[in-house]
C-alpha cells in the first residue's frame, strides 16, 4: 500500500522560511512604537523571498499615535509625507471602490455594523459556496431589523 507524502517545499517556501526565522528573532528584540520586519516575495514571473520594514497592524501599541511622531520615527521629510500620503489615500479609494459589496452596504449603517456585514457574507459565502449576492440576500434583511430596533 502507497503513503501519501507531503509535497516538498518549494525554492521559494524554504527561502520565506528562512527569512521568516530571521525576522522573528528580530522582531523579538524590537518594542515599543515602531516597524517590523515581514517577510513576502516579489511579483512577477520569478517571485524572490523578500523582507521589509512594516507597521504592523495586529500590535496597536506598536503604531504610531499621531502624525509628527510618525514623521520623527520614520525619519521623513515633507515630501516623502505627501507621497506616503498620496499612496495610502490611493490604496484605501480603490480598496472601497473595487468592493464587490460596496452596492448592498448602506451608508446609514455604523463603520462597524458595514464592516461586519462585509465579513459575515463574506464568510457565510466562502463556507457554503453560495454567490456574494446570495449570501447578501439572506443575511442583509437580518441587518436591516436589527438597525430598526
Amino acid at each position: 500500500m502507497a503513503t501519501a507524502t507531503a509535497p516538498s517545499p518549494t525554492a521559494l517556501e524554504v527561502a520565506k522560511g528562512s527569512l521568516q526565522a530571521k525576522a522573528d528573532e528580530a522582531n523579538k528584540s524590537r518594542s515599543g512604537v515602531g516597524t517590523r520586519i515581514r517577510v513576502g516575495a516579489t511579483r512577477g514571473k520569478n517571485p524572490q523571498a523578500i523582507s521589509y520594514e512594516a507597521f504592523d497592524e495586529s500590535q496597536p501599541d506598536t503604531l504610531p499615535k499621531d502624525l509628527d511622531f510618525f514623521i520623527k520615527s520614520l525619519n521623513l521629510d515633507e515630501k516623502a509625507l505627501v507621497s506616503m500620503l498620496i499612496d495610502g489615500y490611493n490604496v484605501q479609494s480603490y480598496t472601497e471602490a473595487s468592493d464587490p459589496l460596496a452596492e448592498f452596504v448602506e451608508s446609514s449603517w455604523s463603520p462597524d455594523v458595514q464592516k461586519q456585514f462585509r465579513l459575515v457574507v463574506r464568510n457565510y459565502s466562502n463556507a457554503t459556496g453560495v454567490s456574494l449576492e446570495d449570501a447578501v440576500k439572506l443575511i442583509k434583511p437580518g441587518i436591516e431589523a436589527a438597525q430598526k430596533k
